[in-house]
Formats: structure tokens, C-alpha cells, sequence
């Protein structure tokens, strides 16, 4: 998981895609944070991907960087708990003017049932799962 975090956090943006209705969906995100031994992610509960990933959880990651991108594959699990959001802002200090552990907006999701794929055109791909 350690790996997975450190590609991402390092790739500074990632893409997660969603299902709405019949139509994938696909929008940047940047925000990550390990708590308690989980991998979070985060946005805000009056958008529509927060809507999408309650419909239905599952969902996609990718990004791209030096030549090796990284798939990932997972289920969110919402986390309401103040002290998960604290943490996450807390480790994105940027997210902090738009979000707040106290507000009613502020959505701390962690992944599991997670299985990753770091590759490359020049090595053999790296799998993970946590």
C-alpha cells in the first residue's frame, strides 16, 4: 500500500473513474493520506463524484510519471469519523480552505479490496494488493 501511496503522491495528480448510470466517469484528483494502515482519498459530499461512489463504490485509478503509470482497482468505504478527516487535512493542508473536519461537506473515503499495477514499457510490472 506504502508503494501504491508513494507513486500517487508523487504523480501529484491522479484520475479515479466512476459510474454514472450508463456513462464512465472521469475527473482529477490529488488529495491522499494513509490512516490507521488505510489508504484514503477525499472530496466534498455536494459533488458528483461523492454521489456516484455511494451509488456504486467501486472504482478506478490511474496516473502517469517518468514513464511508468499505475492502475488501480477498489472499493471506497466512507469514513465519518472527525479524527480520518483531521488526518487527511491535516496531510493536505491546501484542502483546508475549502474543507473542514467540522463542516457537513467534508467526505474521507479508504480504499480496500485493493489490487494495483505499477508498469512500465521497459520492466516488468509490479502487483499489489491491500
Amino acid at each position: 500500500m506504502k508503494e501504491v501511496y508513494e507513486f500517487l503522491k508523487e504523480c501529484g495528480v491522479f484520475f479515479i473513474a466512476t459510474e454514472d448510470g450508463d456513462q464512465p466517469r472521469v475527473r482529477p484528483f490529488g488529495a491522499l493520506n494513509i490512516f490507521e494502515d488505510k489508504l484514503y482519498i477525499q472530496t466534498g459530499k455536494i459533488k458528483n463524484v461523492s454521489k456516484q461512489m455511494k451509488k456504486n463504490p467501486k472504482i478506478e485509478i490511474s496516473s502517469f510519471l517518468n514513464g511508468k503509470w499505475i492502475r488501480l482497482e477498489a472499493e471506497v468505504v466512507e469514513d465519518n469519523r472527525r479524527e480520518a478527516k483531521v488526518s487527511m487535512l491535516d496531510a493536505n493542508p491546501e484542502l483546508k480552505g475549502m474543507y473542514s473536519a467540522d463542516d457537513d461537506n467534508t467526505e474521507v473515503l479508504y480504499l480496500k479490496n485493493a489490487k494495483a499495477s505499477i508498469n512500465s514499457f521497459t520492466e516488468e510490472p509490479i502487483f499489489i494488493e491491500f
